[in-house]
């Protein structure tokens, strides 16, 4: 365990960063808005540790990681970075599930611990054409048994879905001797947790999911099985 300090210069930019995402604010304006007031994005205020990097504006992709660093609550959290040598060129992120977080506090907080957990939420609220929005309750909570990716939320026939298509896209279509995709449908896969972990007195399915969130837990899915379990912790295919 290793105290940080929040420094004075930039501390503030990311409590702004997060009454942002808070208040609706797409993390692509976030971005924009960082750039128009001059701010300077992390590369540029640290260009030892980041000497790959051009340190020339913010990014969506800088945005989005500051957003979902648990070490903002006051939390330490390795294994976010993997290095395949010395040269910072070829670092790269591990997936969420692979990360290792404190349950103490090791330093100061920036964000609360319940706005943390919010400002990850609010990605399950998508705009339409129509201004309707699409709303996925069990976003971020859906890894894959298979190969270990969060699910992706998805829209068919009118409702809210979640698949996983294992790294293979349009660009990239599956092989034929390829896993097939999983889909499962939202209502199905919360029928399924009121029925195992609700209780009589329980009204709908929100208490759970702030229960899951709130704790670091996931689901993984498989075609029939799912298994609740700890963010970090690996399980394995059937």
């Amino acid at each position: 365990m290793h105290r940080l300090d929040a420094d004075p210069a930039t501390a503030p930019h990311v409590r702004w960063m997060f009454a942002q995402r808070l208040a609706g604010v797409s993390v692509a304006a976030i971005a924009r808005m960082l750039n128009e007031r001059s701010v300077p994005c992390p590369s540029n205020v640290d260009r030892e540790c980041n000497p790959h990097r051009s340190g020339q504006a913010w990014t969506l992709r800088t945005v989005a990681a500051i957003l979902s660093n648990p070490r903002y609550t006051g939390r330490q959290v390795w294994n976010r970075q993997s290095t395949g040598a010395a040269d910072l060129a070829v670092r790269g992120w591990n997936a969420p599930q692979e990360w290792s977080i404190s349950t103490k506090r090791s330093h100061p907080a920036l964000v609360s611990d319940d706005d943390f957990v919010a400002a990850q939420a609010i990605r399950a609220a998508r705009s339409t054409q129509d201004g309707s929005r699409r709303v996925y309750l069990l976003a971020g909570l859906l890894r894959c048994g298979l190969c270990g990716r969060r699910l992706d939320s998805h829209w068919v026939n009118g409702r809210p879905g979640y698949r996983c298509r294992h790294g293979y896209t349009s660009a990239r279509p599956r092989e034929v001797s390829g896993p097939k995709f999983l889909y499962l449908r939202e209502d199905r896969l919360l029928a399924e947790l009121l029925a195992h972990v609700g209780g009589g007195e329980r009204e709908g399915p929100a208490e759970i999911i702030s229960a899951l969130r709130g704790n670091g837990l996931v689901i993984v899915c498989h075609a029939e099985i799912r298994v609740v379990t700890e963010l970090n912790v690996k399980e394995p295919a059937p």
